[in-house]
């Protein structure tokens, strides 16, 4: 009889403590309140008596809910505010509007039934793209649940008021709901599914509050009272009476600025930018630079290919926030994986293995050369310090050619993603041919293990803190210093304040992040020597799990 893949189930209350994946630090324990199930799948039945007055009550319900999320994004600040602001542009999506009204017209459904399955068809499409496009399928199914309650005329899906101090349990949280909590009142957050690259990863870690996901069998509890470790990612039932413990995340609050260590040795902080508005928030955080520019925005609404001055003025607004400072330019990264209409994609039986990001290149170079020239063109308009890396890149050969074309392009700098296995153990190979490396752990990690990232079931194996992970960053760092030339991160592992000090003892020279993240890794930055943050990578390598590796850089700092 063979072993499961997967550990069974397990209550809190048989054993008393699970684990999960740690994504925001601190630890809390407090009551327990549940968060509800999203709303169950409509009933197609009955037909409605008249469809065109069923399908005309589906815009203004989505406008309802729309403007709720509107008012709540008015309420708050930074990455929430964003993350309500895009929540509620995908509700006010007349896209998604009119594929329910013709679902109600042409085969007589209800209105709720309609938008459920309407917004089923586009979280599918995202799911299939994979990548950041497939971290989005939560913000659409929250949405879909909004609406579909607005039209049943029940209470919305969400956290419940909280009374006093509670420690929340979820299936998964959606954006929104992460967004607008309340940090005074929510001790902790925890969440049986989800993963260490969700927005509720993310927000936990810009509102402050200790978080773990992923905790197998955490449903099946019927604790009254938890203690949650978002160092650890440790989850374990307490006695209800006890006194309330409150978060209290380790590590300093202010920065300078400059990323350096305590000896002055540099890790630059950059920004991950996806819009005009990432960018101006990374800038308003304080971000050096620009790690990662993701190019797909200007791609992904177009029905054909933008022409090169769409492209070029489209990168200028968001490379303008950047005057003077260093902003690496991501390629198109699409693909069979990220159908795009004028690629013309061809159907795969595995996108996530097949032609995506640099390999479409090769059958149509004329898309890299156009999206070049803009992207030359747009440095030029904003004044900021442009390179350029592809997406996807597993050879020298690859490697070399794209390097080629972006130098004939007038760019002088040429980088690419180490996102595979084989690229990370030719990483000195390939810094050979390019002028920087930079490497997308949440890609990494998933190709590595072979672990879906957008799965709840699998998440632990894509825990940034997998010493398996760590032993490849440790040969781009290796390659990196033999070289002399830069090899940073750009992925969610960047973001974890004490994961950075183990980036930077591993060799990596740059570290770029979502907005909120910017100031605390900053500053996490400036507490460690180099030799010190050698030898914490080193305590880290040496373990055979995330969880000792956490506990040994947290012993080392100690």
């Amino acid at each position: 009889m063979s072993e499961s893949a997967a550990a069974p189930a397990e209550s809190l209350s048989r054993p008393s403590s699970l684990t999960g994946v740690a994504v925001s630090p601190g630890r809390a324990s407090g009551p327990v309140v549940r968060v509800a199930e999203p709303i169950g799948e409509p009933a197609s039945t009955p037909a409605p008596d008249d469809p065109a007055a069923e399908a005309a009550r589906i815009e203004p319900a989505a406008r309802a809910v729309a403007a709720r999320l509107e008012a709540l994004a008015e309420a708050a600040t930074g990455e929430a505010a964003t993350i309500l602001v895009t929540t509620a542009a995908m509700a006010a999506d007349p896209a998604l509007a009119a594929q329910a009204q013709q679902l109600v017209t042409a085969r007589n459904l209800p209105a709720a039934r309609a938008v459920y399955q309407a917004a089923e068809g586009f979280a599918d499409a995202l799911a299939a793209a994979g990548g950041y496009m497939a971290e989005r399928v939560r913000d659409v199914r929250d949405v879909r649940d909004r609406i579909v309650a607005e039209l049943l005329g029940v209470a919305p899906p969400g956290v419940p008021e909280l009374a006093s101090p509670s420690v929340l349990v979820a299936r998964d949280l959606a954006p929104a709901d992460t967004a607008g909590l309340d940090p005074a009142k929510v001790l902790a957050l925890v969440t049986e599914e989800g993963g260490p690259t969700s927005h509720t990863a993310i927000l936990a870690r810009a509102l402050g509050i200790p978080a773990v996901v992923a905790v197998r069998g955490l449903l099946a509890s019927d604790a009254e009272a938890l203690s949650v470790d978002g160092d650890t990612g440790v989850v374990e039932a307490v006695d209800p009476s006890a006194p309330i413990v409150t978060a209290a995340a380790a590590g300093p609050a202010e920065w300078n600025g400059v990323g350096e260590l305590s000896d002055g040795h540099r890790v630059k902080v950059y920004g991950n930018v996806g819009s005009p508005a990432d960018a101006q928030a990374a800038a308003d955080a304080g971000a050096e630079g620009v790690g990662l520019f993701r190019t797909e925005f200007c791609y992904l609404d177009a029905p054909a290919e933008p022409s090169v001055e769409e492209q070029r003025k489209a990168y200028a607004a968001v490379l303008s926030p950047f005057r003077g400072k260093p902003v690496i330019v991501r390629t198109l990264d699409a693909g069979a994986d990220k159908p795009l209409a004028f690629l013309s994609p061809e159907d795969e039986p595995n996108p996530a293995l097949g032609v995506r990001g640099l390999r479409i290149a090769f059958d149509r170079p004329e898309v890299l050369d156009r999206q070049l020239r803009a992207i030359a063109g747009a440095a030029e308009d904003s004044g900021a310090e442009v390179s350029v890396m592809a997406p996807m890149v597993g050879t020298v050969e690859e490697a070399a050619w794209f390097a080629e074309r972006v130098r004939a392009a007038g760019i002088a700098r040429a980088g690419v993603m180490i996102e595979i296995p084989a690229a990370a153990v030719l990483a000195r190979e390939i810094l050979g041919v390019v002028d920087f490396v930079s490497v997308g752990t949440n890609d990494l990690a998933q190709y590595t293990f072979a672990a879906d990232r957008q799965l709840g079931a699998v998440a632990k194996l894509n825990d940034p803190w997998q010493p398996g992970l760590l032993r490849l960053l440790k040969l781009i760092g290796d390659a990196a210093e033999a070289t002399g030339k830069p090899a940073g991160v750009c992925g969610e592992a960047a973001a974890d304040p004490r994961l950075a000090l183990v980036l930077a003892g591993l060799g990596l020279t740059s570290l770029s992040m979502n907005a909120p993240a910017i100031r605390a890794v900053g500053a996490s930055l400036s507490t460690v020597s180099r030799e010190q943050a050698r030898e914490i990578a080193e305590a880290a390598l040496a373990t055979v799990d995330p969880v000792s590796a956490r506990k040994a850089v947290a012993d080392a700092l100690s």
